[in-house]
């Protein structure tokens, strides 16, 4: 069963380059959704962080507080190490389980979409690493336009993220989604997409 992952900045184009995917029969996995169902639903990762981040992460009803969580990691460099070395190894099982799945349906991928899809090692499962790239200028009315946020909060959103040498290291294949049409970069998308899964 081939693999693709997705990844690439905000405001790069991904959702446009699923979407080609999509039509061309792929199973698509967000791995963020895939985190969020687990930390709803997932009694043994709950337990597994609770082991090591203790009973204070939990809400009332006794599920996982993702504030609560975030305020114990986001200021500890080894304990947000803690909570990817466990969270991933759940993920990496769901992203193993909905891909048999896809197998058994007859799809003729799957593709995996992960913002931290390279430094969290889910990319190296992948026979294809695909980066969507586009201008930082261009990113920054993408996401300005798309969510109502102002020029300085989306400009500090587009700094925050790993630059394009990152991705261009790192995949196995990049799309650059410029000035162009949508439709146009779709079909761009579609044609790379059709070759990777033949």
């Amino acid at each position: 069963m081939k693999r693709i992952g997705i990844t690439g900045p905000t405001g790069a184009g991904k959702t446009t380059a699923l979407n080609a995917l999509a039509e061309l029969g792929v199973h698509i996995i967000d791995a963020d959704q895939v985190y969020h169902d687990l930390l709803a639903g997932s009694a043994p990762m709950k337990d597994a962080l609770t082991a090591r981040f203790g009973p204070a992460i939990l809400d009332g009803a006794g599920k996982v507080d993702r504030k609560a969580l975030g305020n114990v990691v986001f200021a500890d460099p080894d304990a947000l190490a803690d909570l990817n070395a466990i969270t991933h190894r759940f993920i990496i099982d769901e992203i193993d389980r909905q891909a048999a799945q896809a197998e058994a349906e007859g799809r003729p991928a799957v593709a995996i979409d992960a913002i931290a899809l390279i430094e969290s090692g889910v990319g190296e499962t992948c026979s294809a690493v695909v980066g969507i790239l586009a201008p930082k200028e261009v990113r920054i009315r993408r996401i300005m336009a798309r969510e109502g946020i102002s020029e300085e909060y989306a400009r500090k959103r587009v700094e925050a993220q790993q630059g394009d040498e990152f991705f261009r290291t790192h995949c196995t294949h990049i799309l650059e989604n410029g000035e162009g049409s949508p439709e146009e970069f779709g079909s761009r998308a579609r044609t790379l997409f059709a070759s990777l899964i033949r």
